[in-house]
């Protein structure tokens, strides 16, 4: 998977963040640095696709607490952690909700671009899930509510003859929705649907 997307450098100390960014521009890599969680917050769009290297420790709203925001606002940069402190409940914590790695202070430039690396992959894999989710998502938009209840009845694992009986119809009129469900959606088998309403966040009808 390509690499994609800018890395935020997040670090209160100026001089280190200076640093971290003269390494990974010299990587070929867009970078840019923030001396606050609140300075980030108020440039970056939830929706940015990159990775962030923050700073574990920083006065006001620390590394951590910027995770669980933007976590909250659903957004899905990866981010490697820096510390100047051996806090292993801490690193586990970050890790636990979602971290690519973290980092103790003075980082090695052979273990930041790693790490910056393996979080920019992963950017490009989230971004990709996105678009495939949205342009799902678009396509669910196209089924009619029959279609969408054929759909729900067919993710419950129900037999046509059973959807019929429950929607009040016939077992033909079910195989063409059910066909219309699959064709809209472009999907070839019930497992495939079954995935895509996970995806889409659909749930069984009782």
């Amino acid at each position: 998977m390509k690499s994609q997307g800018k890395v935020y450098v997040v670090d209160d100390e100026p001089d280190l963040r200076q640093a971290l960014k003269r390494v990974l521009l010299a990587e070929g890599l867009e970078v840019e640095g923030y001396g606050s969680a609140a300075d980030f917050l108020a440039a970056v769009a939830d929706d940015a696709v990159g990775c962030l290297v923050l700073d574990l420790s920083m006065p006001g709203v620390d590394g951590l607490q910027l995770q669980q925001r933007l976590t909250g606002a659903k957004s899905i940069l990866p981010i490697v952690f820096l510390t100047g402190r051996g806090d292993i409940p801490a690193s586990v914590q970050a890790i636990k909700a979602g971290a690519v790695d973290f980092l103790t202070k003075p980082v090695k430039r052979v273990d930041l671009l790693r790490a910056v690396h393996a979080a920019l992959e992963r950017a490009g894999q989230l971004a990709g899930g996105q678009q495939a989710t949205a342009e799902l998502r678009a396509r669910y938009e196209q089924l009619t509510p029959r279609e969408r209840e054929v759909f729900g009845q067919v993710i419950s694992g129900r037999l046509n003859k059973v959807i019929a009986a429950r929607l009040g119809t016939t077992e033909q009129t079910i195989k063409v929705h059910r066909g219309r469900v699959m064709e809209k959606l472009g999907v070839a088998s019930v497992p495939e649907l079954v995935r895509a309403a996970q995806a889409l966040d659909v749930s069984p009808p009782d």
